[in-house]
């Protein structure tokens, strides 16, 4: 048999094991709270991955206004010292019968293989592979634009926006009237908080070179929204000031624009407008990974996994989704939003139901709950806007400024801390801290 078809068989060290596959907030937090206190021989974390990063962090990654090389975190660390076992490589099939899974091979950039394909077997499973970008059939999204969904997406923009300003800032040297236009298509919290990064990031680039740009003038930047109105899901009060805030910041905000084709430098919407684009963002919906409807497991007409209020798929006792991927009824009768605060509640949720289970404890009666706390939408590093959920039900408060800030950071802190720890957390943010006064202020190479 040739290298590149070798199958690995990874049995079990533990009957009773758990594969968790996906190490994004859900997953990974879920992955190191059960490794914590099970073991590395009865929990694996498969990701097709290396590293993890927040991924509500992606578009400051984008705009060069963090280092990912900086924010990323090993999963091969983050086994080690949390006490499970990972496995590098995507997904590929499911016999849930036979209760047994494989994952591809991994290769290097020259095709060679590196790490053999796997087959792993399990006594449960709980997928969390979380969402990708949903083009609505608009025709040119996918070959035109970038969905800021991993490191890779983010790493590309920004390498690409570098590119754009460099070559804006040779033709103003040579005279030429020159700049960059910059859409995004989405007006949602991705879609908002990258407008408002970039423009701040765009004033910093010019102080660190790009001197002939006037950042204000000749890096425009336009937000699309299909809605009539930008974070159509937040309370108006939440839109109206972030409407303000990037007015402020000179960001085009266009609602009510339904875009209809795209290209390599322009963007059309229903009314025949064209808009020229030098780069494009696609933040306009997600959509579960394609790969679920293979696996022979239900799924909704989003192609997301039906999942019971106990988190296990409908028919399948021993596999659970959570996260994006996951269709979770809540209280109301529809499904639990899509949002990092979902996915942490479902890991504490399920971490509690499999405790029980090692145990050899009846699983609890109570089903999951979600519960809102509210929204935070970063405009830039110093502002952010939200609304916050009382415990009265539709009771919330509107925030807006610096404690708004900082209460959007510590959601950051909140997720680094239930994978590393408070001590390591804290340290980890000092040094971040020190070395961002000690470095340029955006990534520059």
């Amino acid at each position: 048999m040739q290298a590149s078809q070798a199958t690995v068989t990874e049995n079990p060290r533990h009957p009773d094991n758990i594969v968790i596959v996906g190490g994004g907030a859900g997953g990974l937090e879920l992955a190191c709270k059960l490794g914590r206190q099970f073991g590395r021989s009865r929990v694996t974390l498969i990701d097709c991955r290396l590293s993890h990063i927040w991924k509500p962090s992606l578009h400051e990654v984008a705009a060069g206004t963090l280092d990912i090389h900086q924010e990323g975190l090993s999963y091969q660390m983050l086994a080690h010292d949390n006490g499970f076992t990972f496995v590098y490589g995507p997904l590929t099939a499911l016999d849930a019968e036979a209760r047994r899974l494989s994952v591809a091979a991994v290769r290097n950039d020259a095709g060679e293989v590196m790490i053999p394909q796997r087959e792993l077997t399990y006594a449960c499973l709980c997928i969390a592979v979380g969402s990708v970008s949903n083009y609505f059939g608009v025709p040119g999204a996918r070959e035109h634009t970038i969905s800021l969904n991993a490191t890779e997406d983010a790493e590309r923009f920004r390498l690409k926006m570098l590119e754009l300003l460099t070559m804006a800032e040779m033709r103003k040297e040579t005279g030429h009237e020159a700049g960059v236009d910059i859409v995004i298509i989405g007006g949602g919290a991705t879609g908002v908080e990258l407008a408002a990064e970039l423009r701040e990031a765009s004033g910093v680039y010019a102080d660190y070179g790009f001197r002939r740009l006037d950042p204000g003038r000749d890096v425009r930047i336009t937000l699309l929204e299909g809605a009539p109105r930008i974070l159509a899901p937040l309370p108006e009060r939440v839109s109206s000031a972030a409407i303000r805030l990037l007015a402020k910041r000179h960001v085009t905000v266009v609602a009510g624009c339904r875009v209809t084709d795209i290209r390599a430098n322009s963007v059309t919407d229903a009314e025949g407008v064209t808009r020229p684009a030098d780069i494009c963002v696609w933040a306009a919906g997600i959509k579960a990974p394609e790969l679920l409807a293979t696996l022979g497991l239900p799924t909704n007409k989003a192609g997301q996994l039906e999942v019971t209020g106990h988190l296990t798929i409908k028919g399948f006792a021993d596999i659970y989704a959570i996260g994006d991927c996951a269709a979770c009824p809540n209280a109301e009768g529809g499904l639990v939003p899509p949002r990092a605060q979902a996915a942490h509640q479902q890991a504490d949720y399920l971490f509690e139901v499999l405790q029980h289970r090692f145990a050899g404890k009846p699983a609890p009666a109570h089903p999951y709950v979600y519960r809102d706390y509210g929204s935070l939408v970063s405009i830039g590093q110093q502002t952010t806007v939200g609304s916050l959920m009382g415990s009265l039900k539709g009771l919330s408060w509107f925030v807006e400024g610096f404690y708004a800030r900082i209460m959007y950071m510590s959601l950051h802190l909140m997720h680094h801390r239930a994978i590393l720890g408070t001590l390591r957390t804290a340290v980890l943010a000092l040094g971040r801290f020190l070395v961002k006064r000690t470095t340029a202020l955006v990534k520059l190479h």
